[in-house]
């Protein structure tokens, strides 16, 4: 985006405020500028994930509620996205996570669904528990053919779909891996054919008598 602001603001030096196109090139340069700003924000808190250097305050968190409130507050973006949300969430389930951390987690990949999932399909949020863990699994279809394995897919800078070069910075799934395991958890990726699957991997815990729920937005 930068280069692209440049030579922008060149083309405007040269055919001045007055000309034809400036209100073509004004409109390049805001969407450009506004790329440069999510990429600078994105990369420092993958800097700042990555590191260590994100404080972090595990305690237990209500997975159900959590995941509720997620789904509750994309309804609007998936429906506009043309994509079902499917739930299949325990009664019960409690995590021992930084609500806030976690929260950023789903955040970018029910974002990830929304930008690269096929319309007219639906978008999965299932959660399994077993051997003190519970596994959020999320699970979509592909617009675009996936010709690369999960692993490469966490590089960061690369996304789902390669030719997108105007959306996104391609850090959304190497931030929620370093989040996820600023928690303790793992997080791992799918790829089988045109179907992404994420998974999320956190410690069970017990529940206070009130369950704690932080969650920031």
């Amino acid at each position: 985006p930068l280069t692209s602001i440049i030579n922008y603001v060149d083309l405007l030096k040269t055919s001045g405020l007055t000309s034809e196109h400036a209100e073509e090139y004004l409109a390049v340069l805001d969407r450009q500028s506004a790329r440069l700003k999510k990429l600078t924000e994105d990369l420092i808190e993958a800097s700042k994930a990555s590191s260590g250097a994100m404080p972090v305050n595990p305690a237990p968190v209500n997975l159900h509620e959590l995941l509720r409130q997620a789904a509750g507050e994309y309804q609007e973006k998936l429906a506009q996205a043309d994509l079902t949300l499917m739930l299949d969430l325990p009664p019960y389930c409690t995590v021992l996570a930084d609500g806030r951390l976690l929260w950023r987690v789903l955040d970018n990949l029910l974002n990830n669904c929304c930008k690269y999932a096929m319309p007219g399909t639906r978008v999965y949020l299932k959660v399994t528990t077993g051997q003190s863990r519970a596994a959020i699994f999320v699970k979509n279809v592909s617009r675009e053919v996936l010709n690369m394995d999960g692993a490469m897919m966490m590089e960061r800078f690369v996304r789902a779909d390669p030719a997108r070069s105007t959306e996104g910075s391609g850090l959304g799934l190497s931030i929620a891996r370093s989040l996820t395991e600023l928690q303790q958890g793992t997080f791992g990726l799918q790829i089988d054919g045109d179907l992404f699957k994420a998974r999320v991997s956190l410690e069970e815990a017990e529940a206070p008598e009130e369950i704690i729920f932080s969650h920031v937005f």
